[in-house]
């Protein structure tokens, strides 16, 4: 059963159809003048991370949406959940800003999603302008990760059994260990994760949902991506919480290393969603960058 501040956030969006499967989608409307943002969302979370920028951000319009297999979405049991099949819903729900070049802003599982399209961009078949990008903290050299205990069973063998017995307080112990001390996890953020991820008993495949972890170790496809962030030539910058103990200040030297002179702020005292742990100072750096020239 979905909490009452989560059915809020479903009553406020919309549902629509992309290649077969039921998308949640939420909007805001803001002056055509400026860029279109577009939020990209983490595991195993959804669109709801980024509740807080319906509010903060000024100006612009806004669309974030859960990926096939998330929150509100479809969470169809026979899908491969490939970066590729995410990055073609991005692809389809972009279109309704035409031409216009759009800001995507991306967290965790959502910033390796962008490098797909990155990708996209420098092969000549991205369907859609970008203008910019803004990721943060996310694996995205993922082996210099520290993978969560919970996480390491899901990609091994007995995944499909470990995450038949995920329950709510499993998953809330594991979910607050990746939130500061200075910001915890508080119990109604916990009570509305787990409703968006039980639903549809989405906690039921969670071993289906982390195979991107897979793919980003996999050749060919993790030197692409990887070539993606060293490549493309747009403007890319990154925001970097300094206490999260999966993407540590390992994965972002890697990230340096690839992409020596993009534009880094750092966001020292949060852990791995800086964007629930302090949505004012991560909605500040959004507004910031998406208001560059």
């Amino acid at each position: 059963m979905l909490t009452p501040r989560v059915t809020a956030w479903q009553r406020a969006g919309t549902v629509e159809q992309v290649a077969g499967h039921s998308i949640f989608v939420r909007e805001r409307g803001g002056s055509a003048d400026r860029a279109p943002l577009v939020f990209l969302h983490g595991y195993p979370s959804s669109s709801y991370d980024w509740r807080d920028a319906f509010d903060l951000i000024d100006g612009h319009r806004l669309m974030a949406f859960d990926f096939l297999g998330f929150g509100l979405s479809d969470k169809p049991r026979d899908q491969l959940y490939t970066l590729a099949t995410q990055a073609d819903i991005v692809e389809e729900l972009t279109r309704r800003f035409a031409d216009e070049p759009v800001v995507l802003v991306a967290h965790d599982m959502g910033s390796s999603v962008a490098t797909e399209l990155l990708a996209r961009d420098i092969d000549g078949r991205l369907s859609f302008p970008l203008r910019s990008v803004l990721l943060f903290n996310a694996s995205l050299v993922r082996e210099q990760a520290s993978l969560l205990r919970g996480q390491k069973l899901l990609l091994s063998r007995i995944g499909p059994l470990f995450t038949r017995l995920t329950t709510q307080s499993g998953f809330t112990r594991q979910f607050a260990g990746i939130f500061s001390a200075e910001h915890p996890l508080d119990a109604d953020e916990a009570a509305d994760q787990w409703s968006l991820l039980a639903r549809y008993d989405g906690h039921h495949m969670l071993d289906k949902l982390i195979h991107y972890n897979r793919e980003r170790v996999t050749p060919p496809t993790a030197g692409r991506w990887h070539d993606a962030l060293r490549s493309w030539p747009g403007r890319l910058e990154l925001g970097w919480a300094g206490k999260d103990p999966i993407c540590t200040d390992a994965v972002l030297e890697a990230v340096l290393a690839l992409r020596p002179h993009a534009e880094l702020t750092r966001l020292p005292g949060l852990g791995h969603y800086p964007q629930i742990e302090d949505p004012r100072t991560v909605c500040q750096l959004v507004q910031r960058h998406a208001s560059r020239d």
